[in-house]
């Protein structure tokens, strides 16, 4: 991989491009409470190929959640498994508009 192509995958959502340190410091926790929800698999960090956990962005987004209800009083355990269930029912309701738009372009009539 030259740095040109790292340099594009930084605008892949996936990629894992920070540190525990920076995620940490982004999301304004501990490295503590990363390995934490590590632990509660709510996420689990890419390892470099010197061990170290590296982090996304949708990954760091799912820890912001994670730690905002956290911040309001949700045991983390509690707090990892609401933001579980939440990302799984975005994920139904994407789903299930990308079928309607299916069954509606394939019997526009119906849809009147």
């Amino acid at each position: 991989m030259t740095a040109d192509d790292s340099f594009d995958r930084l605008d892949d959502d996936d990629y894992p491009a920070y540190t525990m340190g920076r995620a940490a410091e982004m999301l304004g926790a501990t490295q503590g409470f990363l390995r934490a929800i590590g632990e509660a698999r709510l996420i689990t960090p890419l390892r470099s190929e010197g061990g170290h956990r590296r982090y996304s962005r949708y990954q760091l987004r799912i820890a912001a959640r994670a730690r905002e209800l956290v911040d309001h009083g949700t045991p983390i355990e509690a707090a990892c498994r609401i933001v579980i269930l939440e990302d799984q029912l975005e994920e139904a309701q994407r789903i299930n508009a990308e079928y309607r738009r299916a069954a509606e372009s394939a019997n526009p009539t119906a849809a009147a």
